[in-house]
């Protein structure tokens, strides 16, 4: 069979993709940037089965290059992180393209990943997804939806946020919306359903409700997150946040976009409980508990198994064409070269290279890295929060801290990141491995491009903390040792 994939490279398509695979499925894979897609994390068998396709659902005269002759289609795709004002049209418009797209196709069955809209006032994230749902609809060929509340899985956005807020905060003073009721779905169990419902004509033209087994409010899923955890945590309820008090709150304090956390502040005025079971007859399903979500989620993370990343995508104050700065610019810039002979084994300086920032940090002065991260976030910035997906291994095209890893090549022995701070320019940190005359060197070069007068007066200003910064973290990468 074959089944076309929106949102490949995104949290939930990047899992669903090795499942389809497996399971026998020719998969066509639309992305916007190909260069994205992990194909070094396939072997050529399984790529075989797989096409991926250049393609994105805002412009609808780039969907006609996508081959029409396939089965299902999966929509598994949102603009909710892109901007907090816009999103809504967003949402409509790669919609109203893709119905469009589908009716020259094919295909029998669309498999639509919404959200739980059950209350009668919904917030604008929940009724974009209904009116994207009912322009689905249009589109003339079966249409499957599956709404979820929260789902709990390893480099999940919810499960990231409430790790944060848990792990950082002995002590919350938290808005009212905590004692609202959810229905936590493991990422496992929305895998079973995408595959379980896939023509099945009994579930064909219906809406369902996934959810797992327990039902909590929000407080309750923080302290049974801490238990997990073995930590002790307060929790004290108030009423005086506001939507903009509560947005700002989980900005700064967890590693969420502004836009982000806006609309998730939003939709945590509506209970999102399943009204129904009616989706249990036709895929029988075994549900996790919240809990045996959470340590199903950290097992993965203990043994560096986090498939995929919500911070692997696209959204908020961050550049999309940024795999077009693999060409570091020459002219007009500012560089730091650093270069220091290696007298160890090359491999275990490679290792250091790679597990740079997250929880290791950036060798040197992290604390201070970590200040101009607070300062990012001050003006809107994605600041040091986001951490990496995995502590030691690192693909192109993922978040690491407030950098995008835009080459990653292990074998050639270079990582180079783009920065995703707010800065008045461009910045480059580039590391590479190099033999010459029979010697190892590690290289450490960052470039900074300016943005007029003000980009030149912040290199200058900076310059002095670079004189030590960036000499120390490369010695003590050549240094480290677990």
């Amino acid at each position: 069979m074959k089944i076309l994939l929106t949102g490949s490279t995104g949290y939930i398509g990047r899992r669903l993709l090795p499942l389809l695979v497996e399971s026998g499925h020719e998969v066509i894979c639309v992305c916007r940037d190909p260069r994205r897609f992990d194909f070094e994390d396939f072997d050529y068998s399984f790529l075989d089965s797989v096409t991926v396709v250049k393609g994105d659902l805002l412009d609808a005269k780039s969907l006609s290059h996508i081959p029409k002759d396939f089965d299902v289609a999966y929509y598994l795709v949102h603009s909710m992180g892109n901007s907090f004002s816009a999103f809504e049209d967003m949402e409509k418009r790669a919609a109203s393209n893709f119905r469009d797209f589908i009716q020259q196709t094919h295909c029998q069955q669309i498999i639509y990943l919404g959200g739980i809209a059950n209350c009668t006032k919904l917030s604008r994230h929940l009724q974009s997804r209904v009116e994207v749902e009912s322009i689905l609809g249009e589109s003339g060929c079966a249409l499957t939806v599956l709404r979820a509340a929260i789902i709990i899985g390893s480099g999940g956005a919810s499960f990231e946020i409430i790790r944060d807020l848990v792990e950082k905060l002995p002590v919350m003073v938290a808005p009212k919306w905590l004692l609202t009721k959810c229905q936590p779905i493991a990422i496992r169990n929305v895998m079973d359903y995408l595959m379980g419902v896939m023509l099945k004509e009994e579930a064909y033209n219906k809406v369902f409700d996934i959810g797992g087994k327990d039902v909590l409010n929000y407080k309750e899923m923080l302290l049974q997150f801490a238990k997990v955890r073995g930590l002790q945590r307060r929790i004290l309820v108030v009423p005086v946040f506001t939507p903009n008090l509560s947005s700002y709150w989980l900005y700064f304090v967890t590693s969420t976009t502004y836009s982000l956390a806006r609309s998730l502040v939003e939709s945590m005025g509506n209970e999102v409980i399943c009204n129904d079971k009616e989706i249990q007859s036709i895929v029988p399903v075994k549900l996790l508990t919240y809990e045996e979500a959470l340590d199903s989620a950290f097992q993965k993370i203990a043994q560096n198994e986090v498939v995929s990343s919500w911070k692997e995508s696209i959204s908020g104050p961050v550049r999309e064409d940024f795999l077009d700065l693999i060409q570091v610019p020459k002219y007009g810039c500012f560089v730091d070269f650093r270069k220091f002979p290696i007298e160890r084994p090359v491999d275990e300086v490679l290792d250091n290279v790679w597990a740079i920032g997250g929880e290791r940090g950036w060798y040197y002065g992290t604390w201070l890295w970590k200040i101009r991260g607070f300062m990012d976030k001050l003006v809107g910035g994605v600041g040091l929060r986001r951490g990496r997906r995995s502590q030691f291994d690192l693909k192109t095209g993922e978040a690491l801290d407030f950098w995008r890893v835009i080459l990653a090549d292990k074998k050639h022995r270079r990582l180079l990141l783009f920065a995703e701070m707010k800065l008045p320019g461009e910045a480059w940190l580039e590391f590479r491995v190099k033999n010459k005359d029979g010697q190892q060197w590690l290289e450490q070069k960052a470039t900074f491009r300016p943005l007029g007068v003000w980009g030149r007066l912040y290199w200058y200003l900076v310059f002095p903390l670079h004189m030590f910064v960036f000499p120390g973290m490369a010695k003590n990468i050549l240094a480290y040792s677990k």
